[in-house]
Parts: structure tokens; sequence; C-alpha cells
């Protein structure tokens, strides 16, 4: 963000290089990686302890009502959220974001250190968890459509997501080294200090933001410095309104319940597969320090020439495209007399979780650059939750009513399959929306610098 003169230096020359980060752009974007670091580390030694917390009674039965509960909680606070973006601008509500979400984890430390055995703390951790983890990655995303142009997106985005995969690296090694020796009361306090790093890191991007104006012509340098606007409930109308909006929350939609199928399937092979929380925990630990592993190296180089040379029609369709063969091939293993499920379903999962980080959020955190300012804090929040959410519901309990009906997991794996295409499709779709729209946008620019010169 901040400009600089003069000749750079091999540092600079070697992150031009390597992740076609500017010379200006090196502080604003290291400290972008470490804010969003600090985030996905928080939630990441909190994941394996909330999914093993989901299994809590040892069955899968509770799981619609978990997922339902989480939507639930999405749905009323959102609007609460807006009301706050509609009268204070970013600058002021984007710290406070983090400082809540810090005091609710010292509120669970202090839970759990009464009540150790409750499962109905359980749950309440799991919907919350649930809830805390989509709103804080959403806020971090809009924050930096705020940054960063739609041109500067496709260069640093990739490179800025590596520090979610290199939080969400960190967080399970955390979890599955001290889990047994800290518990899970101290796990908790290691992700709330966390959550205050990341409160130092919006303060100081929005104090560099404010001294240095970045060279971005599509960016209002005051978009920081007022409030949102709009009344609390505006961003449903929005959302309605634009069929690109519809779009990106359809895309989400489909993702969720990829994501969600992949999920019941992970509760029911690991409940037979563990017979132990701290079990299931630890290797759940060891899958996400995995999906990560990969995820990062693909960020840091691959992301961004990805995006660049190939443009967002195919980058958001790859993975849905890997999930409709990752589904086809579970299916298979589920035909299968003693299959090895367990590990065709963890590369399966592995793939959807490393391809997902890596490079269909990158590309999908890219759409919201050339919406307005509004799209970006109230819309986004409601599609990051809501419709998240409810992708997660309407699938959770499409899963459960396939179960009752009598289809096997092998047909279920083929209806996933079918969704994943559908997914590939609006990917393909949306990215063909995104460039139609960049480049209208790049000619009115460039017409209305022509008619100023003239």
């Amino acid at each position: 963000m901040e400009s600089t003169k003069g000749k750079p230096g091999i540092f600079a020359k070697v992150f031009k290089l390597a992740a076609k980060i500017e010379p200006h752009e090196i502080k604003a974007v290291l400290v972008s990686f470490f804010y969003l670091f600090c985030v996905m580390t928080s939630y990441s030694v909190l994941r394996p302890v909330r999914d093993a917390m989901a299994l809590a009674s040892d069955s899968t039965d509770d799981l619609p009502w978990l997922f339902t509960a989480t939507f639930l909680t999405a749905f009323i606070a959102v609007p609460t959220y807006w009301a706050i973006t509609s009268k204070y601008p970013p600058s002021k509500f984007l710290p406070w974001v983090y400082a809540f979400f810090s005091a609710n984890l010292l509120a669970f430390y202090v839970s759990f250190s009464i009540y150790p055995a409750s499962i109905a703390a359980a749950y309440t951790f799991f919907v919350w968890v649930s809830v805390f983890n989509l709103f804080v990655i959403s806020v971090f995303w809009s924050f930096m459509a705020s940054l960063f142009n739609k041109n500067q997106a496709r260069r640093l985005f990739g490179f800025i997501a590596a520090g979610a995969s290199t939080g969400a690296l960190t967080g399970p090694a955390v979890t599955g080294v001290f889990v047994e020796r800290l518990g899970v009361n101290n796990i908790i306090l290691i992700s709330a200090a966390l959550l205050i790093l990341s409160l130092f890191c919006v303060l100081s991007l929005i104090k560099t933001k404010e001294k240095h104006h970045n060279d971005n012509p599509d960016l209002d340098e005051s978009e920081l410095a007022n409030p949102v606007g709009g009344h609390f409930l505006s961003g449903f109308p929005l959302f309605l309104k634009s069929p690109y909006l519809l779009g990106i929350g359809l895309f989400i939609l489909l993702y969720t319940s990829v994501s969600t199928f992949l999920y019941f399937f992970q509760a029911g092979i690991f409940i037979d597969a563990f017979e132990t929380t701290v079990e299931r925990t630890k290797v759940l630990s060891i899958v996400d320090f995995v999906v990560n592993g990969l995820a990062i190296l693909t960020q840091l180089f691959g992301t961004s020439r990805l995006a660049t040379r190939f443009g967002l029609v195919i980058t958001l369709s790859l993975v849905p495209i890997m999930m409709i063969v990752g589904f086809l091939a579970l299916g298979g293993a589920f035909l299968m007399v003693n299959a090895p499920i367990l590990i065709v379903f963890l590369v399966v999962q592995i793939i959807r979780r490393a391809g997902n980080y890596a490079i269909a959020r990158p590309a999908r955190e890219m759409l919201f650059t050339i919406v307005d300012k509004e799209s970006k804090y109230k819309v986004k929040t409601f599609i990051d939750t809501v419709v998240y959410r409810g992708g997660d519901l309407v699938s959770a309990w499409t899963f459960a009513g396939l179960k009752l009906m009598g289809v096997t997991l092998a047909g279920i794996a083929v209806v996933g399959a079918g969704v994943a295409a559908v997914w590939a499709v609006v990917g393909a779709l949306l990215g063909r929306s995104y460039e139609t729209r960049h480049r209208a946008h790049d000619d009115k620019i460039g017409y209305k610098e022509v008619s100023e010169t003239n």
C-alpha cells in the first residue's frame, strides 16, 4: 500500500519474482498475511476440538440439529452486524469484531472449567465455532477488498490466502501436540490470544491506509473512514436484485452442500474407525496438517499464476470438477468388499479442502473486488454466513432424508457427484460474468481518462 522510491532491493525482487508482489505492496501484503495467519490459527486450534465435540454423544443423530442451530444463530447475528456497519465506519467496527469474539472465547474457557463434561456446553461450542470462523474470515476478506483493487487481487490474494493455510497448518499441530498436555481449556486460551494479535494487525493496516493512499484508481480513499450506510436489513434486497451476487450465493450453497455431504461421511467413518474423542481429534489434526501443507505451496507460487493466466472461469470450476471424480471414487469404494474406505475418504477430503484453500477461496474473494462498498460488507457477510450455513442446513437434512429413504452410501456419493457437476457449471458461468464486468469497468475507466485528457 505504501509507495516506495528508488531501486528495489533483493528482498523486493524476490517477492516480485516469486509471487508478483510490487515493492510498494510488500508491507501491506505481509501484514495482511500475518493477520489472516492469526485468525486462521485461532480457528484451526479449535477446529479439531469442535469436530470432536460434535460426536460427544457418540452418534451422528444430533448433527442435523446442530447444523440447524448454527444456521439460526448466523441468521440472527448477520442483521445485528449490518446494524453496526450502517452506523460506524469499517475503521471503527473492524477492531471490535475481533475483540468481541476474543471475549467469547474467554467465556467458553470459564464455562468448560465449571462444566467440563457437559454435552450442552460441547454442542454450544460447536455452534459458536461454526459461526465464528465464517464471520471473522468473511470480515477479513471484506477488508481486503477495500484495501486492494481488482487487478491487485489477481496477483496478491493467493499469497495473502497462504496466511490462512499457514495458520491452518500451525493450528492442528498445536492442538495435536498440546491437547493431551494442556487440555481443551488452555487450547481455547491460545486461540483467544491469537485473535487478539489479529486485532493489532487490523489497526496497523487501517493506520497505513490512512497515512498512505494506494495507487488504486478503483478504490475510494474514504472507504474505511465512512459508514457502510443503508439500513440494517438493506443487504437482503441488494442480494436479491443482483444476478451476479445471487450467482455467488449459489456457488457457496453448492460448495457447502458438497462439504456437508463429506462431513457426514466423515462422522460415520470416524465413529466406526476410532473409539475415543482424543483419537478422533489427533487424526483430524493430522488431516488438517496435510491439507494445509499442500495448500500453502499452491497459494504462495501457483494461485496468482493460475488466476492471471487462465482467468476465473477455469479457476472457479477446477475444484468442483475434481470433486466429481472424488465422489465417484468414494461411491465405488462403498460398493467394494473390504475396500480401504477410510483412506479413499481422506484422500478426497484432503483434495477438496486443499483445493478450496488454495484455489476456490481466493478466486471467489476476487469476485467482490468489483462490487460496491455495501455489497462488500453486507451482502458478502450474508453469503458467507447465512447462505453458507443455509447450505449446511439443507444438505444435512437431505443427507439424513436420503438415508431414511434407504439410499445407500454409494448412492448418496453419486448424488454428491451430481451436486459437484452443477457447482462446476455455476463456477464457470460466474467466472465469465466476472471477466465481462471486469472488462466493462476497465473500458469505462479508459473512456473516462481519454475524455479528461481531451
